[in-house]
């Protein structure tokens, strides 16, 4: 039987390695690690005989199984442990007939599936955090670089007062350093065991059951939680929650930078490459396809995190319907950051930057982008209102002219008698009106040392 693939978009949207952790491969892998430490554990404690481990231990292996035969099965049993666990009793069993009877033994199907998802869990947490410090660092030093690059600050769309480049990338940076200690704190809560059997309560096993449960958390190198969680879902939501919001955050990066590459903007670009970002009519065109993908990301991981959360509300010990909506949310969420993280590395360490057009964009307004610094000044004079009222007209007297807003200053009394020339003039220099961006700039890498060191 051919299985149909969905390749075509992958490389775009998802990070190889991702997408193998959640393979069928890494998918069944992690179950079978789940059943061979099952195994071990019980082992150890005396519960199943030493002889009949290696046999077990042997057939999880996930490349000895069929994967379109259990995909098959899996629509009739309803779930992907239990023609697992079925096809490992069968090879258990040509290897050591009296093995087979120990496989699976005290687990239930719920055991397999969310011990493996962790399992899964774990190795994606490892690529997103590798990735999110290499991001980090990238961003750090684009944030140092550009520190005193001046550009118009945006609000609402419209130039607002003058910031630096480095201070908006710094803003960048705050989120994802936040969002590395976000994936820290989950951890111990989120890399936890699922196994309970049946009901919860683990009865099968007898009085061996909590030993068998702590020698399998420390065979997975698990975290032993409370009690087992099959329809207590917090820790996977709120995992989710914090990719939605990764998400998020690179889809602001890609945001801000596809509004900076436009055409009339044309401040900040994404570094070039052979055929990147081209038009199958427009020759010109230099799109940003990286951008796309952050923002792609992060219109499409909201809905899936309140598919996380619309599945919490799960019926007494095991769900119907709300676990398996589960099973694929959550995969795509990490494929999705992943990808989204994939074409943020592309792009933030090759920053092309026109520090020129952000200067000339500064002068577009003819000085009005800097009313502000001269209202402040002004106020000190004649009270607050007065200065704000006197210097609107000024800056409406500048555009009906087409003047710019230093020659209008210069030619109102009011504004003259309180303010000489050279202080009109150092107003309305940008680079005198920055703030505290150095500032913040040097706060949020200082944040990000302090995290990595």
């Amino acid at each position: 039987m051919s299985s149909p693939t969905n390749h075509l978009f992958d490389a775009y949207f998802t990070q190889p390695a991702m997408r193998q952790i959640f393979s069928d491969h890494g998918r069944l892998q992690g179950m079978l690690d789940f059943e061979a430490a099952l195994a071990r554990a019980e082992a150890s404690t005396g519960l199943i005989p030493a002889e009949v481990l290696g046999a077990i231990v042997t057939a999880c292996r996930a490349e000895r199984y069929d994967v379109d035969a259990l995909a098959m099965d899996i629509g009739i049993a309803g779930n992907s442990a239990i023609p697992l666990v079925k096809a490992l009793g069968k090879q258990v069993a040509e290897q050591n007939p009296m093995a087979e009877r120990y496989v699976h033994l005290g687990a239930t199907s719920q055991d397999v599936m969310d011990s493996g998802l962790v399992l899964q869990l774990r190795a994606a947490l490892q690529l997103l955090e590798n990735d999110l410090a290499r991001l980090a660092d990238a961003l750090a030093e684009q944030a140092l670089l550009h520190a005193a690059t001046p550009m118009a600050g945006r609000t609402w769309l419209q130039q607002a007062t003058p910031v630096t480049l480095g201070m908006k990338i710094a803003g960048w940076l705050g989120a994802i350093t936040r969002h590395r200690q976000r994936l820290v704190e989950i951890k111990p809560r989120l890399l936890c065991l699922q196994f309970g059997g049946a009901s919860g309560s683990l009865a099968a096993l007898g009085d061996q059951a909590f030993g068998v449960a702590q020698a399998l958390a420390a065979e997975l190198q698990l975290n032993l939680p409370d009690q087992p969680w099959h329809t207590h879902r917090d820790r996977l939501v709120e995992f989710a929650s914090v990719l939605g919001m990764i998400a998020g955050s690179l889809g602001k990066v890609g945001r801000d930078l596809s509004l900076l590459m436009q055409t009339e903007v044309a401040e900040v670009f994404e570094p070039g490459a052979p055929g990147k970002g081209g038009s199958s009519t427009m020759p010109h065109k230099r799109n940003p396809v990286s951008g796309a993908v952050m923002i792609g990301a992060a219109t499409r991981a909201p809905g899936l995190v309140a598919t996380m959360f619309a599945a919490m509300p799960q019926e007494h010990e095991r769900s119907l319907g709300l676990w398996h909506a589960e099973w694929e949310t959550l995969p795509q969420l990490c494929c999705l950051v992943s990808g989204s993280l994939q074409q943020a590395l592309q792009v933030v360490p090759g920053l092309a930057v026109d520090a020129e057009r952000m200067l000339h964009n500064l002068q577009m307004t003819q000085g009005l982008v800097l009313a502000e610094a001269v209202s402040i000044a002004l106020a000190r004079c004649i009270g607050r209102d007065a200065a704000h009222h006197l210097i609107e007209q000024c800056c409406r007297r500048a555009v009906e002219q087409g003047a710019h807003l230093r020659e209008v200053l210069g030619n109102e009394p009011q504004v003259i008698a309180h303010l000489s020339v050279d202080a009109l003039d150092r107003l309305l220099d940008p680079a005198h009106y920055l703030g505290q961006a150095q500032r913040w700039v040097e706060r949020a890498v200082a944040d990000h040392q302090a995290f990595t060191l």
